[in-house]
């Protein structure tokens, strides 16, 4: 069996990192890149920055954050938001990342997904897939789930993995944010359909939601938003610009009560208690 990756994932407004629930309403909980040291301190495996309104205003606002956390955090950063050629990639991964993520783009024209896979390799091409629906079938969703594209959910991923993507990011936009666990069957059906790891996000609320994917929903790897960043919100007293987000919810500390709890720690620990391997912290 594969060790599992635990992979916070830090969604960013402007120069914030937000959070709402079926990735809307966002609120601003601080600083992403406090955040992110803070991950990389507690084992993260990995992390995964994604700009929300990057595709909404053809806009590139991350390469500053992560040049600045590439400096203090030594493990794969995967960055997403406004990706829209290889020329955008390759000036992120000058920056500090190591894996693209795109979504919005490809969508609208899968091709640059070949582009990008014989310019940097497969190994560092991510599709973000944000899934909505059940039953027999789900809908790619784009612009941080603000539009439909009427792409079906297991044709897209099986056809970007053929254009040579390398990982599947799949977000349940239904569960996202709701700590009522991942969406288990649309995590099994993509992971049956691909024969590249795929990362569960949206619904995580107990460390045992990530076992139970990693489990029955045969992910590779667990990434999580809210189980991790309000118990760490009420730890850090970070920056933050009221011009991009709503900050009343932080300066209120509404809803930073313990709805969520789980660590980075705590989701590895009850991985290995249920025999799934993990990758212990090298200090």
């Amino acid at each position: 069996m594969l060790t599992a990756r635990v992979i916070p994932v830090l969604h960013v407004k402007g120069p914030n990192l937000v959070k709402g629930v079926h990735l809307e309403g966002l609120r601003v909980l601080g600083r992403p890149e406090a955040f992110a040291k803070h991950y990389y301190e507690q084992g993260a495996d990995e992390l995964v920055f994604l700009d929300t309104v990057a595709s909404l205003y053809g806009r590139n606002t991350l390469d500053e954050i992560v040049q600045r956390v590439a400096d203090q955090v030594f493990i794969p950063l995967t960055v997403g938001g406004g990706i829209r050629s290889v020329v955008d990639a390759q000036r992120l991964l000058r920056c500090g990342a190591d894996k693209v993520a795109v979504n919005t783009a490809a969508v609208g024209r899968p091709e640059l997904l070949r582009e990008l896979a014989e310019s940097l390799g497969s190994q560092a091409v991510v599709v973000y897939v944000e899934a909505e629906g059940g039953g027999a079938s789900w809908e790619c969703l784009t612009d941080n789930a603000r539009e439909r594209s009427g792409r079906e959910v297991l044709e897209w991923v099986q056809e970007a993995v053929s254009l040579g993507a390398g990982e599947i990011l799949l977000c349940s936009v239904d569960r996202d944010g709701t700590g009522q666990g991942y969406d288990l069957d649309v995590t099994r059906r993509v992971s049956d359909a691909v024969s590249v790891p795929v990362v569960a996000l949206g619904g995580a609320g107990k460390p045992e939601h990530c076992l139970q994917v990693l489990r029955e929903g045969k992910a590779d790897a667990v990434a999580a938003a809210s189980l991790f960043h309000y118990a760490v919100a009420r730890q850090l007293n970070t920056e933050r610009d009221g011009q991009e987000g709503n900050t009343e919810f932080l300066e209120g500390r509404r809803g930073l009560e313990p709805r969520w709890q789980g660590s980075v720690r705590q989701v590895k620990a009850a991985i290995a208690k249920g025999g799934v391997p993990v990758r212990e912290k090298i200090a």
